[in-house]
């Protein structure tokens, strides 16, 4: 039975993303810090782990019990931990922007270098990573979220290339505004919710079964030589203007 490994499994995609992946006959295990918020996913059989993203013995508790449910073997791992900070730099303060960059790209360089060590003696495996539309594009007032998303984006490709001859494949996915509990304060009237749209080539914005559909294929589906890529789910946002 082939093992995946969610790192942030708390989030709504990624229960989401858990629910596919068992769906496949895999077995899941989640590392969160809530496991209230999963008590559904345990009760399908999915293993939680409580701990930090941050906490590198928190990770590497998970990797064992994801290991042992695999044989000895994870076939992906995916680092769904974020944040969403909307402020104009001169209203930002500098712990508040470094929380972001903690959140976001610390706790996934994290995942990559104590998943990639553990992969490396497995003999390869995929990772998968979240960005942003942000990364991409210049947004108002999105410097500190802009900073760490792409910052995800050049460590991912780097990592591919670090690992190309490893048989790790590393990728990320970089959504738009998404309709989750993470965006519910941009979203939180019908006002704001129409006016986001109206920013996006195709006038809508993702649902979470479209963000965990793309981070599922590329923990599964992909061909073995996509890796360094962003797969941009935006509507068009960052690649097109209409």
């Amino acid at each position: 039975m082939k093992s995946y490994l969610i790192i942030g499994g708390s989030s709504d995609i990624a229960k989401v993303t858990a629910k596919k992946l068992l769906e496949n006959q895999a077995s899941v295990t989640c590392l969160v810090r809530d496991t209230s918020r999963v008590e559904d996913l345990e009760a399908l059989g999915v293993t939680i782990v409580q701990g930090d993203a941050l906490d590198q013995e928190s990770i590497s508790e998970a990797i064992t019990k994801a290991s042992e449910l695999g044989g000895g073997q994870i076939s992906g791992v995916a680092h769904l931990v974020g944040s969403i900070t909307i402020r104009p730099p001169h209203a930002l303060s500098l712990e508040a922007f470094n929380e972001v960059i903690t959140t976001n790209l610390s706790s996934a360089f994290l995942t990559l270098s104590t998943c990639g060590k553990a992969m490396l003696k497995m003999g390869g495996g995929r990772m998968v990573f979240t960005s942003s539309v942000a990364g991409s594009l210049g947004l108002v007032n999105h410097e500190a979220i802009a900073a760490a998303k792409g910052g995800v984006e050049s460590m991912v490709r780097s990592a591919a290339a670090t690992y190309a001859k490893r048989g790790i494949r590393v990728n990320a996915v970089a959504p738009g505004l998404t309709d989750t509990r993470l965006a519910a304060t941009i979203l939180r009237s019908d006002a704001m919710r129409e006016a986001s749209a109206q920013m996006i080539p195709l006038k809508r914005i993702n649902e979470a079964d479209e963000v965990a559909s793309s981070i599922y294929w590329l923990l599964t589906g992909a061909p073995d030589n996509f890796t360094g890529q962003i797969l941009h789910l935006d509507g068009g946002m960052s690649q097109i203007l209409a």
